[in-house]
Protein backbone atom coordinates (compact mmCIF):
# COMPACT_ATOMS: atom_id res chain seq x y z
CA UNK A 1 0.00 0.00 0.00
CA UNK A 2 1.26 3.45 -0.88
CA UNK A 3 0.57 6.44 1.34
CA UNK A 4 0.10 10.11 0.57
CA UNK A 5 0.84 12.69 3.31
CA UNK A 6 0.79 9.86 5.88
CA UNK A 7 3.78 9.50 8.16
CA UNK A 8 3.25 7.16 11.06
CA UNK A 9 1.63 3.86 11.90
CA UNK A 10 -1.48 3.99 14.01
CA UNK A 11 -1.22 2.31 17.36
CA UNK A 12 -4.27 0.31 18.34
CA UNK A 13 -5.31 1.72 21.69
CA UNK A 14 -7.58 -0.84 23.30
CA UNK A 15 -9.97 0.58 25.87
CA UNK A 16 -10.80 -2.09 28.40
CA UNK A 17 -14.39 -3.28 28.11
CA UNK A 18 -15.15 -1.18 25.02
CA UNK A 19 -16.26 -2.40 21.65
CA UNK A 20 -14.45 0.36 19.82
CA UNK A 21 -11.07 2.04 19.72
CA UNK A 22 -10.88 5.73 20.44
CA UNK A 23 -7.90 6.40 18.20
CA UNK A 24 -8.77 6.65 14.51
CA UNK A 25 -12.52 6.94 14.93
CA UNK A 26 -12.82 10.45 13.54
CA UNK A 27 -14.46 11.39 10.29
CA UNK A 28 -13.57 14.47 8.30
CA UNK A 29 -17.01 15.94 7.95
CA UNK A 30 -18.59 18.52 5.77
CA UNK A 31 -17.58 22.02 6.75
CA UNK A 32 -20.36 23.62 4.74
CA UNK A 33 -22.22 26.13 6.85
CA UNK A 34 -24.35 28.00 4.38
CA UNK A 35 -27.22 29.94 5.80
CA UNK A 36 -29.34 27.83 8.09
CA UNK A 37 -32.95 27.38 7.06
CA UNK A 38 -35.39 29.80 8.55
CA UNK A 39 -37.47 28.91 11.56
CA UNK A 40 -41.06 29.76 12.12
CA UNK A 41 -40.30 30.43 15.78
CA UNK A 42 -42.63 27.63 16.89
CA UNK A 43 -41.08 25.18 19.31
CA UNK A 44 -41.48 21.42 18.77
CA UNK A 45 -44.47 19.94 20.56
CA UNK A 46 -42.50 18.21 23.32
CA UNK A 47 -40.76 21.44 24.41
CA UNK A 48 -43.76 22.84 26.23
CA UNK A 49 -42.36 21.63 29.56
CA UNK A 50 -38.71 21.77 28.48
CA UNK A 51 -36.34 24.52 29.57
CA UNK A 52 -32.90 25.10 30.99
CA UNK A 53 -29.79 23.77 29.30
CA UNK A 54 -28.32 20.52 28.02
CA UNK A 55 -24.82 19.23 27.35
CA UNK A 56 -24.32 17.61 23.96
CA UNK A 57 -21.39 15.30 23.29
CA UNK A 58 -21.05 15.69 19.55
CA UNK A 59 -19.05 13.60 17.12
CA UNK A 60 -20.26 16.00 14.46
CA UNK A 61 -18.03 19.03 14.06
CA UNK A 62 -18.97 22.30 15.71
CA UNK A 63 -18.62 24.16 12.41
CA UNK A 64 -21.03 21.72 10.81
CA UNK A 65 -23.86 21.56 13.34
CA UNK A 66 -23.60 24.68 15.50
CA UNK A 67 -25.84 26.73 13.18
CA UNK A 68 -28.53 24.09 13.63
CA UNK A 69 -28.07 23.96 17.41
CA UNK A 70 -28.31 27.74 17.54
CA UNK A 71 -31.55 27.50 15.60
CA UNK A 72 -32.80 25.01 18.20
CA UNK A 73 -31.96 27.42 21.02
CA UNK A 74 -33.70 30.27 19.22
CA UNK A 75 -36.83 28.14 18.77
CA UNK A 76 -36.99 26.64 22.27
CA UNK A 77 -34.96 28.82 24.63
CA UNK A 78 -32.96 25.73 25.65
CA UNK A 79 -29.24 26.48 25.84
CA UNK A 80 -26.75 23.93 24.48
CA UNK A 81 -23.28 23.31 25.85
CA UNK A 82 -21.34 21.77 22.98
CA UNK A 83 -18.53 19.30 23.66
CA UNK A 84 -17.04 18.05 20.42
CA UNK A 85 -14.68 15.24 19.50
CA UNK A 86 -14.41 12.06 17.50
CA UNK A 87 -17.50 9.91 17.88
CA UNK A 88 -15.51 6.88 19.01
CA UNK A 89 -13.54 8.87 21.56
CA UNK A 90 -16.72 10.39 22.96
CA UNK A 91 -18.36 6.98 23.18
CA UNK A 92 -15.34 5.72 25.10
CA UNK A 93 -15.58 8.74 27.39
CA UNK A 94 -19.26 8.05 28.04
CA UNK A 95 -18.50 4.45 28.94
CA UNK A 96 -15.81 5.64 31.33
CA UNK A 97 -18.02 8.30 32.93
CA UNK A 98 -21.05 6.02 33.22
CA UNK A 99 -23.91 7.44 35.28
CA UNK A 100 -21.68 10.34 36.36
CA UNK A 101 -21.46 11.76 32.83
CA UNK A 102 -22.50 15.40 32.44
CA UNK A 103 -23.82 14.59 28.96
CA UNK A 104 -27.52 14.73 28.22
CA UNK A 105 -27.29 13.86 24.52
CA UNK A 106 -24.82 11.92 22.37
CA UNK A 107 -24.88 13.16 18.77
CA UNK A 108 -22.74 10.70 16.84
CA UNK A 109 -21.68 10.76 13.22
CA UNK A 110 -21.59 6.96 13.13
CA UNK A 111 -24.01 4.18 14.08
CA UNK A 112 -21.22 2.02 15.50
CA UNK A 113 -20.43 4.51 18.27
CA UNK A 114 -24.13 4.75 19.13
CA UNK A 115 -24.29 0.96 19.31
CA UNK A 116 -21.39 0.84 21.74
CA UNK A 117 -23.10 3.27 24.11
CA UNK A 118 -26.38 1.39 23.76
CA UNK A 119 -24.67 -1.92 24.55
CA UNK A 120 -23.32 -0.39 27.75
CA UNK A 121 -26.89 0.40 28.85
CA UNK A 122 -26.35 4.15 28.98
CA UNK A 123 -29.23 5.34 26.77
CA UNK A 124 -32.86 5.74 27.73
CA UNK A 125 -35.54 4.51 25.34
CA UNK A 126 -36.88 7.16 22.97
CA UNK A 127 -40.63 7.83 22.67
CA UNK A 128 -42.35 5.90 19.92
CA UNK A 129 -43.64 9.10 18.29
CA UNK A 130 -40.04 10.13 17.62
CA UNK A 131 -38.96 6.72 16.39
CA UNK A 132 -41.88 6.60 13.97
CA UNK A 133 -40.50 9.62 12.10
CA UNK A 134 -37.56 7.60 10.76
CA UNK A 135 -37.64 4.27 8.88
CA UNK A 136 -36.90 1.39 11.22
CA UNK A 137 -33.73 0.48 9.32
CA UNK A 138 -32.11 3.70 10.53
CA UNK A 139 -32.63 3.42 14.26
CA UNK A 140 -31.83 1.14 17.16
CA UNK A 141 -33.84 -2.07 17.24
CA UNK A 142 -34.50 -1.39 20.91
CA UNK A 143 -35.41 2.26 20.32
CA UNK A 144 -32.37 3.62 22.14
CA UNK A 145 -31.10 5.91 19.37
CA UNK A 146 -32.42 7.29 16.11
CA UNK A 147 -30.75 8.28 12.88
CA UNK A 148 -30.80 11.96 11.98
CA UNK A 149 -29.28 11.86 8.47
CA UNK A 150 -27.95 9.26 6.06
CA UNK A 151 -24.84 8.89 3.95
CA UNK A 152 -24.07 6.38 1.23
CA UNK A 153 -20.72 4.81 0.44
CA UNK A 154 -19.80 5.36 -3.20
CA UNK A 155 -16.89 5.37 -5.57
CA UNK A 156 -15.87 8.86 -6.58
CA UNK A 157 -14.56 8.46 -10.11
CA UNK A 158 -12.59 10.52 -12.63
CA UNK A 159 -14.46 9.68 -15.86
CA UNK A 160 -11.52 10.86 -17.95
CA UNK A 161 -9.51 8.00 -16.46
CA UNK A 162 -12.33 5.50 -15.84
CA UNK A 163 -14.84 5.36 -18.69
CA UNK A 164 -16.48 2.21 -17.28
CA UNK A 165 -16.49 2.44 -13.49
CA UNK A 166 -16.67 -0.62 -11.21
CA UNK A 167 -19.95 -1.20 -9.41
CA UNK A 168 -18.80 -3.81 -6.86
CA UNK A 169 -15.99 -3.91 -4.35
CA UNK A 170 -14.75 -7.19 -5.81
CA UNK A 171 -14.06 -5.46 -9.13
CA UNK A 172 -11.63 -3.22 -7.26
CA UNK A 173 -9.35 -6.23 -6.79
CA UNK A 174 -8.68 -6.39 -10.54
CA UNK A 175 -4.97 -5.70 -11.24
CA UNK A 176 -5.94 -2.88 -13.61
CA UNK A 177 -6.64 -0.74 -10.52
CA UNK A 178 -3.26 -1.32 -8.89
CA UNK A 179 -2.07 1.97 -7.42
CA UNK A 180 -5.12 3.81 -8.75
CA UNK A 181 -7.56 3.67 -5.81
CA UNK A 182 -7.65 6.26 -3.03
CA UNK A 183 -9.00 5.63 0.46
CA UNK A 184 -8.80 7.13 3.96
CA UNK A 185 -7.68 4.33 6.30
CA UNK A 186 -8.38 6.09 9.60
CA UNK A 187 -11.73 7.48 8.52
CA UNK A 188 -14.73 6.29 10.52
CA UNK A 189 -16.87 5.68 7.45
CA UNK A 190 -14.20 3.49 5.82
CA UNK A 191 -13.88 1.51 9.04
CA UNK A 192 -17.68 1.21 9.32
CA UNK A 193 -17.68 -0.21 5.78
CA UNK A 194 -15.06 -2.78 6.80
CA UNK A 195 -17.09 -3.63 9.91
CA UNK A 196 -20.12 -4.12 7.70
CA UNK A 197 -18.05 -6.32 5.40
CA UNK A 198 -17.11 -8.47 8.40
CA UNK A 199 -20.78 -8.81 9.32
CA UNK A 200 -21.85 -9.64 5.77
CA UNK A 201 -19.04 -12.01 4.76
CA UNK A 202 -17.65 -13.13 8.10
CA UNK A 203 -14.15 -12.37 9.32
CA UNK A 204 -12.52 -14.83 6.92
CA UNK A 205 -14.30 -13.38 3.91
CA UNK A 206 -13.56 -9.82 4.96
CA UNK A 207 -9.89 -10.60 5.52
CA UNK A 208 -9.67 -12.21 2.07
CA UNK A 209 -11.06 -9.07 0.44
CA UNK A 210 -8.83 -6.76 2.47
CA UNK A 211 -5.73 -8.75 1.59
CA UNK A 212 -6.65 -8.53 -2.09
CA UNK A 213 -7.29 -4.81 -1.74
CA UNK A 214 -3.94 -4.29 -0.01
CA UNK A 215 -2.18 -6.23 -2.78
CA UNK A 216 -3.54 -3.69 -5.26
CA UNK A 217 -1.56 -0.96 -3.46
CA UNK A 218 -4.36 1.55 -2.74
CA UNK A 219 -3.19 5.09 -2.06
CA UNK A 220 -3.90 6.23 1.49
CA UNK A 221 -4.98 9.77 2.32
CA UNK A 222 -5.68 11.39 5.64
CA UNK A 223 -9.28 12.38 4.86
CA UNK A 224 -12.12 11.65 2.48
CA UNK A 225 -11.92 15.18 1.16
CA UNK A 226 -8.31 14.57 0.12
CA UNK A 227 -9.36 11.36 -1.66
CA UNK A 228 -12.02 13.27 -3.56
CA UNK A 229 -9.59 16.03 -4.53
CA UNK A 230 -7.02 13.50 -5.72
CA UNK A 231 -9.61 11.83 -7.93
CA UNK A 232 -10.82 15.15 -9.31
CA UNK A 233 -7.23 16.15 -10.11
CA UNK A 234 -6.44 12.81 -11.76
CA UNK A 235 -3.89 11.82 -9.13
CA UNK A 236 -5.80 8.57 -8.68
CA UNK A 237 -8.57 7.19 -10.87
CA UNK A 238 -11.17 6.48 -8.22
CA UNK A 239 -11.69 6.54 -4.47
CA UNK A 240 -13.85 5.11 -1.70
CA UNK A 241 -15.77 7.90 0.07
CA UNK A 242 -19.24 9.01 1.17
CA UNK A 243 -21.55 10.51 -1.42
CA UNK A 244 -21.69 14.05 -0.03
CA UNK A 245 -18.01 14.92 -0.48
CA UNK A 246 -18.58 15.47 -4.18
CA UNK A 247 -21.41 17.91 -3.46
CA UNK A 248 -19.21 19.87 -1.08
CA UNK A 249 -16.68 20.36 -3.87
CA UNK A 250 -19.35 21.37 -6.37
CA UNK A 251 -20.74 23.91 -3.88
CA UNK A 252 -17.27 25.33 -3.27
CA UNK A 253 -15.87 25.33 -6.80
CA UNK A 254 -18.89 25.25 -9.11
CA UNK A 255 -20.06 22.37 -11.28
CA UNK A 256 -17.90 23.39 -14.25
CA UNK A 257 -14.72 23.06 -12.16
CA UNK A 258 -15.50 19.52 -11.02
CA UNK A 259 -14.56 16.55 -13.19
CA UNK A 260 -15.29 13.78 -10.69
CA UNK A 261 -18.61 11.96 -10.46
CA UNK A 262 -20.17 9.57 -7.97
CA UNK A 263 -20.65 5.92 -8.87
CA UNK A 264 -23.28 4.23 -6.71
CA UNK A 265 -22.67 0.54 -6.12
CA UNK A 266 -24.68 -2.41 -7.40
CA UNK A 267 -27.67 -3.61 -5.42
CA UNK A 268 -26.65 -5.40 -2.26
CA UNK A 269 -22.93 -4.76 -2.66
CA UNK A 270 -21.11 -4.17 0.66
CA UNK A 271 -19.54 -1.05 -0.84
CA UNK A 272 -22.97 0.63 -0.96
CA UNK A 273 -23.47 0.73 2.81
CA UNK A 274 -25.98 3.32 4.01
CA UNK A 275 -24.85 4.58 7.41
CA UNK A 276 -26.34 7.27 9.61
CA UNK A 277 -25.46 10.02 11.96
CA UNK A 278 -27.74 9.72 14.94
CA UNK A 279 -28.63 10.76 18.44
CA UNK A 280 -29.45 9.19 21.80
CA UNK A 281 -30.45 10.55 25.20
CA UNK A 282 -28.40 9.49 28.22
CA UNK A 283 -30.33 7.70 30.94
CA UNK A 284 -28.33 9.69 33.50
CA UNK A 285 -29.47 13.05 32.07
CA UNK A 286 -31.10 15.33 34.63
CA UNK A 287 -32.95 17.24 31.90
CA UNK A 288 -34.43 14.58 29.67
CA UNK A 289 -37.33 16.78 28.57
CA UNK A 290 -34.91 19.26 27.00
CA UNK A 291 -32.78 16.45 25.58
CA UNK A 292 -35.83 14.91 23.91
CA UNK A 293 -36.76 18.33 22.56
CA UNK A 294 -33.42 18.41 20.75
CA UNK A 295 -34.01 14.96 19.28
CA UNK A 296 -37.41 16.11 18.05
CA UNK A 297 -35.90 19.25 16.55
CA UNK A 298 -33.23 17.30 14.66
CA UNK A 299 -36.01 15.17 13.16
CA UNK A 300 -38.27 18.13 12.37
CA UNK A 301 -38.71 19.51 8.87
CA UNK A 302 -36.36 22.36 9.78
CA UNK A 303 -33.66 20.04 11.02
CA UNK A 304 -33.99 17.60 8.16
CA UNK A 305 -33.93 20.41 5.59
CA UNK A 306 -30.69 21.62 7.14
CA UNK A 307 -29.06 18.23 6.59
CA UNK A 308 -30.33 18.10 3.02
CA UNK A 309 -29.24 21.61 2.06
CA UNK A 310 -26.19 22.26 4.22
CA UNK A 311 -24.45 18.93 4.63
CA UNK A 312 -25.74 17.28 1.42
CA UNK A 313 -26.77 14.18 3.37
CA UNK A 314 -29.98 12.21 3.06
CA UNK A 315 -32.79 13.47 5.27
CA UNK A 316 -34.55 10.57 6.97
CA UNK A 317 -37.93 12.21 7.52
CA UNK A 318 -40.54 11.45 4.87
CA UNK A 319 -41.43 14.48 2.81
CA UNK A 320 -38.04 16.19 3.01
CA UNK A 321 -36.11 15.77 -0.22
CA UNK A 322 -32.35 15.36 -0.65
CA UNK A 323 -30.31 17.21 -3.27
CA UNK A 324 -32.15 17.13 -6.56
CA UNK A 325 -29.77 14.85 -8.46
CA UNK A 326 -29.36 12.27 -5.69
CA UNK A 327 -31.21 8.98 -6.12
CA UNK A 328 -33.97 8.67 -3.55
CA UNK A 329 -32.94 6.80 -0.43
CA UNK A 330 -35.89 4.43 -0.93
CA UNK A 331 -34.60 3.60 -4.42
CA UNK A 332 -31.18 2.51 -3.21
CA UNK A 333 -30.54 -1.17 -2.60
CA UNK A 334 -27.89 -1.22 0.13
CA UNK A 335 -26.62 -4.47 1.64
CA UNK A 336 -29.01 -6.08 4.10
CA UNK A 337 -27.29 -5.05 7.30
CA UNK A 338 -28.52 -4.10 10.76
CA UNK A 339 -26.70 -0.87 11.64
CA UNK A 340 -26.64 -1.90 15.30
CA UNK A 341 -24.07 -4.53 14.26
CA UNK A 342 -21.48 -1.89 13.35
CA UNK A 343 -20.22 -1.61 16.93
CA UNK A 344 -17.24 -4.01 16.76
CA UNK A 345 -14.74 -1.36 15.70
CA UNK A 346 -11.86 -2.64 17.80
CA UNK A 347 -11.92 -5.96 15.95
CA UNK A 348 -12.10 -4.12 12.63
CA UNK A 349 -9.08 -1.98 13.43
CA UNK A 350 -7.14 -5.03 14.56
CA UNK A 351 -7.86 -6.75 11.26
CA UNK A 352 -6.92 -3.65 9.26
CA UNK A 353 -3.63 -3.41 11.10
CA UNK A 354 -2.88 -7.08 10.48
CA UNK A 355 -3.35 -6.72 6.72
CA UNK A 356 -1.37 -3.48 6.58
CA UNK A 357 -4.27 -1.15 5.85
CA UNK A 358 -4.29 0.94 9.03
CA UNK A 359 -1.60 3.56 8.57
CA UNK A 360 -1.43 7.23 9.41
Amino acid sequence: MRTHTLRRTVAIVAVSGLTLVAAACGDDESSSTTEAPGTSGAAPDSTAAASGSITVYSGRSEELVMPLLEQFTAATGIEVEFRGGDSGELAAQLLTEGDASPADVFFSQDAGALGAVENAGLFTALPSELLEIVPAAYESDAGMWVGTSGRVRVLVVNPELVPDAPTTIDELLDPQWKGKIGFAPTNASWQAFVTGLRVLRGDDGAREWLEGFAANEPVAYEKNGAVRDAVNAGEVALGLVNHYYLYELIAAEGQDAVVAVNQFMAAGDPGGLVNVAGVGVLASSDNQAAALALVEFLLSEEGQTYFANNTYEYPLREGVSPQADLPALADLAPPALDLTELDSLAETQEMLAEVGLLTL
